[in-house]
């Protein structure tokens, strides 16, 4: 076996062409066991290597080092050199043992996270992402690590970075359900609730085919937030697996029954819903989502109103919405007809609130621009389908597999042909 002090020395010699990198993985892969065994003496060895021309080599190294037991006082020897190759490392090298690369991201996000300092990992992953990428379409295993320090350190808007790329290339489907279920966490934080819809629609309908506690957490989530946007949770699209629809509602029965009472429209009822089964939202992370459903019926309420009155007091508001005072239902009308959930002007001197039709005439320039980009958008996506579907259809395994799953056809199958072309 050699030494560690060998494998060093074949590093620094054979880091040059792409020949001589392609011989020095197939003797690394050799030396893995060894180096694995000698975990604990190699962070010296780090320091002989530039992580930029022995990127390959320094993976490996780094690789076995971060398999062994890393103490809290050893956690600066084992953060910076990390982080420094995270950030030089060579793209062509690293792709050539990925699955190395992605352990030590990960053991980086487990150390970052037993340290109780998330921030620390946040830009070290975002750029490991964008090393492992072969495009911006495709979903790596490190796309969840990084979501979940942006949210453990309440860097929502740095998770946008890669939440706001088109995804048509998955590695495996937990990568693809957890990529959904922290993006829509992190479009709550913001609260963006529409686009939390979507992430956690998508986490809740993709294809299963048997029920994962992602997807069950995603639903849980995903009924608040419709209440919370759009004042109703809307039944499941066709497209979602039968597994879901047979078994989520099981799962879920607790936020099921709180929509049920959202619906009813009755603030008391539902705060003593809510106070009632207090731990369990708690114990589920859903506390403050279940809050945020409570102060929403207000708004409801008062929407409910333009839908029958042209004219109303506050205090009439007040009372018809459980609100205490006049005060109160002005702030929650001032406040919706800013965000554009009504339209309505408040009379001050006599404290009357008229209700008007929605103003908007879709015929703006802005309208005109927002109109065409959607339907652009709508034309790359379908083009990308067209060439996936095309793609998908000359697989040799799918058509295989297609082939095997089909029964032959029968000769009188065929439409017969007419006589006079005989």
């Amino acid at each position: 076996m050699e030494s560690v002090e060998a494998v060093v020395a074949h590093i620094q010699g054979l880091s040059g062409s792409s020949d001589e990198v392609a011989h020095l993985h197939s003797l690394l892969k050799q030396s893995e066991d060894y180096l694995t065994s000698q975990a604990a003496r190699l962070a010296p060895f780090l320091d002989q290597l530039d992580p930029i021309k022995h990127s390959l080599g320094y993976l490996f190294l780094l690789d076995a080092y971060s398999s062994g037991q890393i103490s809290r006082d050893q956690s600066h020897r084992f953060l910076l050199p990390v982080v420094d190759f995270i950030n030089h490392c060579s793209v062509e090298q690293i792709r050539l043992v990925p699955d190395k690369f992605i352990s030590v991201c990960k053991r980086l996000k487990d150390h970052v996270m037993h340290l109780q300092v998330p921030i620390q990992g946040v830009a070290p992953l975002r750029t490991a992402v964008r090393k492992l990428q072969s495009s911006s379409e495709h979903l790596t295993t490190l796309h969840s690590d990084f979501l979940l320090l942006c949210i453990l350190a309440k860097c929502y808007k740095i998770g946008l970075s890669v939440l706001e790329e088109d995804i048509f290339e998955v590695d495996q489907p937990k990568d693809l359900f957890l990529f959904c279920y922290y993006g829509g966490m992190i479009y709550i934080g913001l609260k963006r609730f529409g686009k939390a819809l979507e992430h956690l629609h998508n986490a809740v309908t993709a294809p299963m085919m048997s029920l994962n506690a992602i997807a069950v957490e995603a639903y849980k989530k995903y009924i608040l937030v419709s209440l919370i946007h759009n004042g109703q949770l809307p039944s499941f699209p066709k497209y979602t697996s039968v597994t879901a629809q047979r078994n989520l509602k099981t799962y879920t029965q607790l936020y099921i029954d709180l929509a049920n009472c959202y619906t009813a429209g009755k603030f008391s009822e539902l705060e003593m819903f809510i106070q009632t089964n207090l731990e369990k939202f708690q114990n589920d992370n859903n506390l403050g989502l279940a809050k945020q459903v409570l102060a929403s019926l207000y708004k409801r309420n008062i929407q409910r109103l333009t839908q029958t009155y042209l004219t109303l007091s506050l205090q009439d508001i007040a009372n018809i919405v459980q609100l205490k005072t006049a005060k109160e239902a002005e702030m929650h009308v001032l406040q919706m007809i800013q965000d554009g959930e009504i339209h309505a002007t408040i009379n001050q001197k006599d404290g009357m609130v008229s209700f008007q039709e929605d103003p908007e005439q879709y015929k703006s320039c802005h309208m005109i621009e927002h109109i065409d980009s959607s339907i652009q958008r709508v034309m790359m996506l379908s083009k990308k389908l067209r060439a996936t579907d095309e793609h998908i259809s000359c697989d040799p395994a799918y058509v295989s597999k297609v082939g095997k799953e089909r029964p032959r056809f029968e000769f009188d199958e065929f439409d017969p042909v007419p006589h006079k072309f005989l």
